[in-house]
């Protein structure tokens, strides 16, 4: 016999009794999952049932669970969903004396209790206006009392639900809808709540509703297996938490991998967004039937009149609309033809998805399950017009979401391509990214949808996107790894060996733009000819530029702006130039601006700082009704004048920090202008900032503050510290240390450094002052930034101009690193 045998045996109606067969079951290791769970339920029944019992109970009284707790499926911290049930002939005072002998000891347990006292009546009165009470007495399950009576209660509930399910079923259907808009969709939530969120355990719950009204059922294969997962991961996080909740945290979930025996974190999410997934793709399945079922039955009496008095009156003909060969439309699904043979035909899959697809259609999972079961492989190359349907399917757009669902929630996906098994609900932690790799790449495929009229080659484009971080599934530099695993699928597929290398170079490449459109200094002829090496064409550079956008937009809205998107263009236009035989223009041979001209001028006259804040804007990321002038802010660029002296870029840093202004990127050039007040260097710098949040600062008042700490009136490192103790929640992150590296053969104008850290008000400012104590001079700063991640370049020259040999440019970066460790 077993400690918790024993336990069971022994008398449990005290409290203490209770609470240490309780305890001593929640620390076995042998018996998890459901077997827990159902034992953790008989050891509550008991002893509910002993209290019931010690309360002399009127006659015609019953103790029932409902919820979680009557389907036996009590976690270690689950409320106690209770009802007391009377017949209504017992003494009211009796009543209420036994509800507070039953729910005291509770209390005095601290377990959380949800309860209520009703006659079979009320109950049913309290069902009929409250959805969540009726899908709550769906699982009524007598604990101890008069059996009859529940039983009693049971029937008529389930035969209210049946009768009443045209009405309630939609009204299920909103609260889910709603929900799923409020928590999110579980499968790609970094913290998702295992309960709540979208594919979780209330939509499991609401199928099961959904299968007791006899409407429509849900595709029960891996459902239950789903289902026992969730609650799995929920057991073990009110283990390795002791609280009640259903939020996997970040902080929480290495803990809870180690209580399932799992290998680490990721493992566990893998797990978890599988079994949502399940669900969640059984849960668009069900209510599609229900609202096909529901639309069936309200055009049936129409349909009854108009077919009155004619021959084959009690026959209703089924439309079957032909999409394509061995596809047609019925039912508002894609469907296989009579005549299809999935057997005979390996191109079928994607030809049915294609054209669902095309047709904004879902593709019916009955179809998708019979492909999966019945169509040969693909021969290897890919047929011509396999290929061509790949690209039609990828080109949907959104519609092609849904389909790619269907296809992967029955293998077929990894059956095409074998490598999508690494990359399937894999996670990304890092909060830029909203969705799974899977997922990002799926969504990529939908934003290059919308690109495909600004390239010559759009199947390249489509396929390029969703190859792009194929590369994830492997260790070390995704990029590199994808360029391989892209030359092995688009020989695959069936591309031949020109378009397999541009593939392969897209992909090798696809964040080149936009890292250096952002991270380097533009005027740089070096710059320009690196990334034209790189692409090699312009037929490259056009598929890189518009994956670019693609894959920014589908990562999240932190990944792509107006600012990047016209740093981005930029470069792009430099190559091209560059890639027709065009010399980038030589920076140092520029003459300053008109304005840059003025103000180092007016600063060399005066003696002091001399500013000018110009705001820009340009057509919105994507225009809508909200951007009525079709612009939209990018941020301001603010050109700073002053003679040039020691500690200007940490000054200048500090007091953009300090007025709460995002430094995007500063360029900085010392100009000799002979005058008539003479010649003097005075340094410019060319700023583009934009506010964290609220309006711009006026500009005298950052003159004022320039001034000061120039002079040394102004403390900005106090100041920037005091305002960092005001958010006591920052204190407490842990982050990576930062990483400080000089970038080879950037530049041939200036040494490269580049910064890698935790973002943080004054950063800039930091490195500022570190550059400083260095004795070296900064030309120019370039600042990106993604989430909590900073990644600051700069170019940095001795006092003349000149790059820094390699050992003093490595003895900077570990200077740099240790200033801002």
């Amino acid at each position: 016999m077993t400690s918790l045998e024993a336990s069971e045996e022994t008398e449990e109606s005290g409290p203490g009794g209770y609470a240490a067969a309780r305890l001593l079951l929640l620390q076995e290791k042998e018996r998890p999952g459901p077997p827990r769970r159902a034992a953790l339920a008989r050891l509550t029944d008991t002893w509910l049932a002993g209290l019931f019992a010690a309360a002399a109970p009127p006659r015609g009284t019953a103790l029932v669970a409902v919820g979680g707790y009557g389907r036996a499926e009590l976690s270690p911290r689950s409320d106690l969903d209770l009802l007391l049930l009377h017949d209504g002939t017992a003494d009211k005072a009796a009543v209420a004396a036994l509800a507070d002998r039953l729910w005291y000891p509770v209390w005095d347990l601290g377990l959380a209790l949800d309860h209520s006292v009703r006659t079979p009546a009320e109950a049913r009165a309290t069902a009929a206006t409250d959805l969540k009470v009726h899908l709550g007495l769906l699982d009524a399950r007598p604990v101890a009392g008069d059996h009859g009576l529940v039983a009693a209660l049971r029937t008529t509930v389930l035969a209210d639900w049946r009768n009443q399910a045209p009405a309630r079923l939609p009204e299920l259907d909103e609260l889910c809808r709603e929900r799923a808009e409020r928590m999110g969709e579980l499968p790609y939530l970094l913290e998702p709540d295992l309960k709540e969120a979208r594919g979780g355990l209330r939509d499991a719950q609401a199928l099961r509703a959904v299968a007791a009204s006899w409407l429509a059922d849900a595709p029960r294969e891996g459902l239950d297996a789903a289902r026992r997962r969730l609650l799995d991961a929920r057991d073990a996080l009110h283990l390795t938490t002791g609280r009640a909740t259903d939020r996997l945290a970040l902080q929480e979930q290495d803990a809870v991998a180690a209580e399932l025996g799992l290998l680490d974190a990721d493992t566990l999410l893998r797990e978890v967004y599988e079994a949502a997934r399940t669900i969640a793709y059984a849960t668009d399945v069900t209510w599609r039937e229900v609202h096909r079922v529901l639309k069936a039955r309200s055009a049936r009496p129409r349909l009854r009149a108009l077919l009155s008095g004619r021959s084959g009156a009690g026959k209703f003909p089924v439309e079957r609309t032909p999409l394509a060969e061995g596809v047609v439309e019925m039912d508002g699904e894609a469907v296989l033809a009579r005549a299809a043979r999935p057997e005979r035909d390996p191109v079928l899959p994607l030809r049915a998805a294609a054209a669902a697809a095309q047709s904004a259609l879902p593709l019916s999972p009955h179809a998708v399950r019979r492909l999966a079961a019945t169509a040969k492989p693909l021969p290897v190359p890919w047929p011509a017009e396999a290929r061509e349907e790949l690209v039609t399917l990828l080109g949907a757009g959104e519609a092609t979401v849904p389909v790619w669902e269907a296809l992967e929630a029955e293998g077929l996906v990894t059956r095409l391509l074998p490598d999508w098994e690494r990359v399937r609900c894999r996670p990304q932690r890092n909060p830029v990214h909203t969705w799974t790799v899977d997922r990002h790449l799926v969504e990529t495929a939908v934003r290059a949808a919308a690109l495909t009229r600004r390239v010559g080659r759009p199947d390249l484009l489509l396929v390029a996107a969703l190859l792009h971080d194929i590369g994830k599934g492997w260790p070390g530099d995704h990029s590199v790894a994808g360029e391989t695993i892209t030359r092995d699928l688009a020989t695959r597929i069936g591309f031949d060996r020109t378009d397999v290398a541009t593939l392969a170079t897209v992909v090798r490449h696809h964040l080149l733009l936009v890292e250096t459109a952002t991270r380097r200094d533009l005027d740089d002829p070096a710059t320009v000819h690196a990334v034209a090496t790189a692409v090699g064409t312009v037929g490259t550079l056009e598929l890189l530029h518009a994956l670019t956008e693609a894959d920014a937009l589908a990562t999240g809205p932190a990944a792509w702006s107006g600012w990047r998107a016209l740093l981005v263009d930029d470069l792009v236009k430099r190559v091209a130039g560059v890639l027709a035989g065009e010399e980038p223009p030589d920076p140092e041979a520029a003459a300053p601006s008109a304005e840059q001209e003025r103000l180092a001028i007016e600063a060399l006259r005066t003696g002091e700082p001399v500013l000018a804040l110009h705001a820009r804007t340009e057509p919105p990321v994507e225009p809508g009704p909200a951007d009525p002038d079709g612009t939209e802010p990018v941020g301001v660029e603010l050109v700073i004048a002053l003679p040039e002296r020691p500690g200007v870029l940490p000054a200048v840093a500090g007091v953009l920090a300090l007025h709460r202004l995002t430094v995007r990127a500063a360029d900085l050039r010392a100009v000799d202008l002979p005058t008539a007040l003479g010649t003097g260097p005075v340094l410019v710098l060319d700023w583009r900032v934009a506010a964290e949040y609220g309006s711009l600062p006026e500009a005298a008042r950052l003159r004022t503050d320039l001034v000061r700490a120039l002079d040394g009136t102004l403390d900005i490192p106090a100041r920037l510290a005091e305002r960092e103790a005001a958010y006591p929640r920052r204190r407490g992150l842990t982050a990576p240390p930062p990483r400080v590296t000089v970038a080879p053969a950037a530049s041939h104008r200036a040494s490269v450094i580049e910064v890698r850290a935790q973002d943080a008000p004054g950063l800039l400012h930091r490195i500022g002052r570190a550059l400083e104590g260095a004795a070296v001079r900064v030309r120019s700063a370039h600042v990106s930034t993604l989430g909590a991640n900073a990644v600051d370049t700069l170019y940095v020259t001795r006092p003349d101009g000149s790059p820094l040999p390699d050992e003093e440019a490595v003895d900077l970066a570990r200077t740099l690193e240790r200033a801002l460790g």
